[in-house]
């Protein structure tokens, strides 16, 4: 649980203009925000740029040029200038767990999502893009560190009151919610009003990494110890996007070894790590459900993309086990906002989520309801009380918004 220093919710009347740099676990977003005067208003332009996947092994200095560089392009092309003597404010998302003790300074605590990158670890991230922006005399000033699911949060809010968590399923899992700061004790020496509501970052990615709770399957171990940093992120590695497309590989692979499944077939193009992505996993159970389908659109992707020709039988065993692999990750994943809701009381509401792996995997949002409502025990004549939304733009808006309170309450 990180403490996010976001302690004010929008009113729907903030104005000006402030850059976002959304880092997340796949893409970089560089944006133009414009809070407009008329309530709820604004305005954006925006720029993504894919990360390398050399990047996830890089060193410091390489990772923050790269995100000067980007930066620096988009000011230029977008003929951005500050008033004499100012620098433009920017809000940095950075979807990684950072120690907070203000609002612009954060110290990375750990890589997740894959990523090992040197010289970051332990140091104020928020300094090391500063430095790199200043070495290139590039004139914007930090102004807000922003993690993705708080800035979900903010926006969601923002434009439903009845949003009541964020969160990000994608490259990985996350949540946040707001809490009353007298009941966060490692905060108590603040002296905040004990009913001041603060931002909270789960990071319940990190949840048991005792290895105490979670019933872990022989794959969630190999994936686990073939990870950058194993014994971490554990339930991320049972719930995200950046996994479930692994688990299905290392299946398919263990079946083929043992039993003969995929027999006669060359398994040389799927034998790499993280050869699969989850997106087949959606494309797969997604034609499957079509009565009487013939998978000819699942067969031309796994001879294209792998080189294997399996026999009808054989797909529709792929789809079975690409369904188990999806639904246990919905219903995990339910879990963790379950566990939110029944922390804070929170009976009715909505949760706004952001991330292609809840929104773009077959049935995910269905099978994350419908574990929601049994773990909250609803009465069967009662609709969803706590329903899953779109999240609104949270490293773009959201995080814009978090600047202009940020700037406002100065």
């Amino acid at each position: 649980m990180n403490v996010t220093w976001v302690m004010n919710q929008p009113s729907g009347y903030e104005t000006g203009s402030y850059l976002t740099v959304d880092m997340g676990g796949t893409n970089l977003r560089v944006c133009n925000v414009t809070l407009t005067e008329e309530k709820g208003g604004c305005e954006l332009t925006q720029h993504k740029f894919k990360l390398p996947k050399h990047m996830r092994h890089c060193t410091a200095d390489e990772l923050w040029t790269f995100i000067a560089d980007r930066i620096e392009d988009f000011i230029q092309e977008q003929h951005l200038t500050p008033p004499e003597s100012e620098k433009l404010p920017l809000a940095f998302t950075f979807s990684y767990p950072v120690t907070q003790d203000n609002i612009r300074h954060g110290v990375l605590q750990r890589w997740t999502k894959g990523w090992d990158i040197s010289g970051v670890e332990g140091h104020d991230v928020v300094a090391q893009l500063e430095q790199a922006l200043e070495r290139r005399k590039i004139p914007v000033r930090v102004v807000a560190l922003v993690n993705d699911t708080t800035g979900a949060l903010i926006a969601s809010a923002y434009k439903d009151p009845d949003v009541k968590i964020g969160s990000i399923l994608g490259t990985g899992c996350n949540a946040a919610y707001m809490e009353k700061s007298g009941r966060i004790p490692k905060i108590a020496s603040h002296n905040l009003p004990p009913d001041q509501l603060v931002g909270i970052n789960t990071e319940y990615g990190a949840f048991d990494n005792s290895h105490k709770v979670l019933p872990r399957c022989m794959f969630d171990l190999e994936i686990d110890r073939a990870s950058p940093r194993p014994g971490q992120q554990t339930y991320e590695k049972m719930v995200a996007g950046l996994y479930t497309g692994e688990l299905f590989r290392l299946i398919i692979v263990h079946l083929h070894e043992t039993v003969g499944f995929l027999n006669g077939c060359d398994l040389q193009n799927i034998r790499d790590i993280h050869a699969l992505e989850s997106s087949c996993l959606s494309r797969m159970e997604e034609e499957n459900a079509v009565a009487e389908s013939e998978m000819t659109e699942t067969r031309a992707m796994l001879k294209q993309e792998f080189g294997i020709e399996p026999t009808l039988q054989e797909l529709k065993t792929c789809c079975m086990l690409a369904e188990i692999v999806c639904t246990r990750a919905a219903r995990l994943y339910a879990c963790g906002i379950a566990a939110i809701c029944k922390k804070e009381g929170v009976t009715r509401g909505r949760v706004g989520v952001d991330g292609s792996a809840f929104s773009k995997n077959y049935q995910f949002k269905e099978r994350a309801a419908a574990a929601l409502r049994e773990i909250l025990e609803w009465p069967a004549e009662e609709e969803d009380l706590i329903t899953f939304v779109p999240a609104e733009d949270g490293s773009g808006i959201g995080a814009a918004l978090i600047a202009a309170l940020t700037v406002g309450s100065k």
